[in-house]
């Protein structure tokens, strides 16, 4: 009979620690009672009655990734390419998840391969491949729509990868090939033309430099040339001074001698014969050249005697 009170309160004992639920965080529980939706427990203690209550789901609230297979779609052009979607999610309401829809995951990627497939359909090859945002835009904002009444809510849709036919592939790379080659051939053919530039404004600049350097190297010997000028000029003009000076001062000395008007004519005729020296091309002669013979001569026969 102990045995028996023993283990049935081990039995009361073990199932009241089974009506003691602890939910964890970022978790919530859908609790049903007698078959019929009871509550939902958030975060923390909670204790169900025992053999009536019973929890039907538990739901994680964080967001989640649903990462699906590529999906064939037609564009609007009738290329078939295969896209596969990346959509991030989170369960907002534990109860319509629960109870909105049998299978919430198999319905959202059903849903999102014929929204694709309505958005693509609208579309061209070029626009699908270069409107990757718009289509991302477009199709959250039709799950999030389409998925209210499930309690999920779409953050974000994202298509992972487009694939477009192998030819369509082959095509577009020997595009590229061709618009990379063009690019080069328009870099070499500028890089050149500014080399040319380069070149001819180089040489423009040393022709200048050179005409400039002559002009100063040209100046230079004028200033040169007329420097040597000015004092050959003064040197002249300072040896006949100094010729003058003395001629005169023989004069004066002569004139201070008491020399007679005999004397200052040989004197002037001696200055004569120096001027015409074998230099000068023009000589003018005095009217009274005959006066001045006759006194030369004179002069000689005194000097004879």
């Amino acid at each position: 009979m102990e045995w028996v009170i023993i283990i049935l309160i081990v039995l009361l004992l073990a199932i009241l620690i089974s009506c003691i639920k602890i939910v964890p965080q970022a978790q919530a529980y859908v609790v049903e009672r007698l078959g019929a939706y009871q509550g939902t427990w958030s975060v923390g203690l909670h204790i169900k009655v025992p053999f009536l209550d019973r929890v039907a789901k538990r739901v994680n609230l964080k967001e989640q990734v649903a990462d699906f297979p590529p999906q064939p779609v037609i564009t609007k052009d009738n290329v078939t390419m295969r896209i596969d979607t990346v959509v991030y999610y989170q369960i907002t309401d534990p109860r319509l998840f629960t109870y909105g829809v049998e299978n919430p995951m198999m319905a959202i990627e059903n849903l999102t391969a014929t929204t694709l497939r309505n958005i693509i359909g609208e579309l061209e090859l070029d626009q699908t491949l270069t409107s990757r945002e718009v289509i991302n835009t477009k199709m959250r904002s039709a799950l999030d729509i389409a998925t209210d009444p499930w309690g999920i809510k779409v953050n974000r849709v994202e298509l992972k990868n487009i694939i477009p036919p192998a030819e369509i592939q082959n095509a577009m790379e020997r595009q590229m090939k061709a618009e990379r080659e063009r690019r080069e051939a328009v870099t070499r053919a500028e890089g050149e033309k500014k080399a040319n530039i380069l070149v001819a404004e180089g040489e423009k600049e040393s022709a200048i430099l050179r005409a400039e350097a002559e002009k100063q190297s040209a100046i230079l010997r004028a200033e040169a040339e007329k420097e040597k000028m000015i004092r050959e000029a003064e040197g002249e003009a300072e040896a006949i001074l100094k010729v003058q000076q003395a001629n005169a001062d023989g004069i004066r000395m002569l004139k201070e001698a008491g020399a007679d008007e005999a004397v200052l004519k040989i004197k002037s005729l001696e200055a004569f014969e120096k001027a015409a020296d074998g230099k000068a091309t023009k000589i003018l002669l005095p009217a009274d050249l005959q006066g001045i013979a006759s006194l030369a001569t004179a002069f000689r026969e005194v000097s004879d005697k």
